[in-house]
């Protein structure tokens, strides 16, 4: 039926895609709700020692120990405040199809709201910022800008490296290394 609404030149609604709000200072940013795998409150994480500032530690989800970046540390450099609206968001980290998707753990300031729009709202802001690939496109409302991270473009490749290593550690393997 859609197909053929279109045929008659009826324009069709943009589809629109759901956001997760939340703040890094006072700046705004959104993740695509697609990406999110799921939300909860702070919590308790192991450090890793030896890794960048930003890298919060680690803790064990379900069976599967899962990095932790605070995302206000590694935009800005100061770690996230710790307050009530701050949460370990887990999303889905996939940098290319051709590895499989592994858990990544975001801290996050401020995420409590979403917000439902089509893509296309979001522009090309004109900067080219390599040193944080993962910053998006740009949405202009009635509170100014809103910056859309993009979960595949977070960690550099020695971080994912540090990070998910190939092949992955395994208890056998660390027990048999010199």
């Amino acid at each position: 039926m859609i197909e053929h609404s279109a045929r008659r030149g009826v324009s069709l609604p943009p589809q629109n895609k759901l956001f997760l709000l939340f703040r890094v200072g006072q700046e705004r940013y959104a993740l695509e709700a697609v990406d999110i795998a799921e939300v909860l409150p702070r919590l308790r994480l192991k450090p890793i020692a030896q890794t960048p500032h930003w890298v919060a530690g680690v803790f064990a989800h379900r069976g599967v120990i899962v990095p932790v970046i605070d995302l206000s540390a590694l935009t800005f450099g100061q770690p996230a405040h710790i307050r009530t609206s701050t949460r370990l968001v887990l999303v889905h980290y996939r940098p290319d199809a051709e590895r499989p998707g592994r858990l990544l753990g975001l801290m996050l300031e401020h995420a409590t709201d979403t917000l439902r729009c089509a893509p296309g709202e979001f522009k090309e802001y004109g900067v080219d910022n390599r040193q944080a690939r993962y910053l998006g496109p740009v949405r202009e409302d009635e509170h100014g800008l809103l910056q859309w991270v993009r979960v595949q473009d977070l960690l550099s490749d020695p971080v994912r490296e540090l990070l998910y290593p190939e092949p992955p550690l395994s208890l056998e393997a660390l027990e048999d290394a010199p």
